[in-house]
């Protein structure tokens, strides 16, 4: 994915706000130990850009007076309640060292498992992007999971998973196995009702019906 960029020569508070009022977005590029650049971007691109899943988790090519700088999204502010990028911040990568950033995961053939048909639970993603080492060239825009043969007793866990080529899992590298998806049985109100034995009219105390003539006698003597 490819984005224009051109050099931002005016800085600090001031000068971010006329950016934008002129349509344009403040942004910084730094990393691969070269000096950080101080960059901008037009807003209604880079707007939609954004709206692409692929834009955060890619390496995108920015353009910077025809030469392309290879990088990853790092960091969006927006503004609280209007659909304004306010900053952005990308982060340079080496194509020749291997990355350590997150990508997305997209679950599918969830209502065909085995846990969903035949044991009536509901699909829990209990992580939905995962971290990974690879080289910029192999950067996945997502990682499928196929739920099909999910059931209730066994989750999956990220050494389920198959790795797509170039990809290594970050948490399987440090020796973790967390768990990625399952299928739980849903907490039915009347389940827990079953476990409560049921209480009968006989089983309530009858109430003396004679106690408040007696009280109102003992308060009148």
């Amino acid at each position: 994915m490819e984005i224009t960029i051109t050099h931002r020569t005016a800085q600090g508070t001031g000068a971010s706000r006329r950016l934008r009022r002129a349509g344009r977005v403040p942004g910084i590029l730094y990393g691969d130990n070269q000096e950080a650049l101080v960059i901008e971007f037009d807003h209604n691109e880079l707007f939609h850009k954004l709206r692409q899943e692929a834009f955060h988790s890619s390496v995108i090519s920015l353009d910077l007076d025809g030469k392309s700088h290879p990088a990853l999204l790092r960091d969006v502010q927006r503004h609280p309640f209007k659909s304004l990028i306010l900053h952005v911040d990308f982060q340079r990568v080496d194509v020749n060292r291997k990355l350590h950033t997150k990508v997305p995961l997209h679950f599918i053939n969830g209502d065909n498992s085995p846990g969903v048909k035949q044991s009536g639970a509901i699909i829990s993603h209990i992580l939905t992007e995962i971290e990974v080492l690879c080289l910029p060239g192999d950067l996945p825009e997502y990682i499928e999971v196929d739920l099909h043969d999910l059931t209730v007793a066994h989750p999956f866990h990220l050494a389920d998973l198959k790795a797509p080529a170039g990809i290594e899992f970050a948490a399987l590298h440090k020796g973790e196995n967390p768990a990625v998806v399952a299928a739980v049985l849903p907490r039915a109100a009347r389940a827990e009702e079953d476990l409560v034995p049921a209480v009968s009219v006989a089983d309530v105390p009858a109430i003396s019906q004679k106690a408040p003539a007696d009280a109102a006698k003992g308060a009148k003597k």
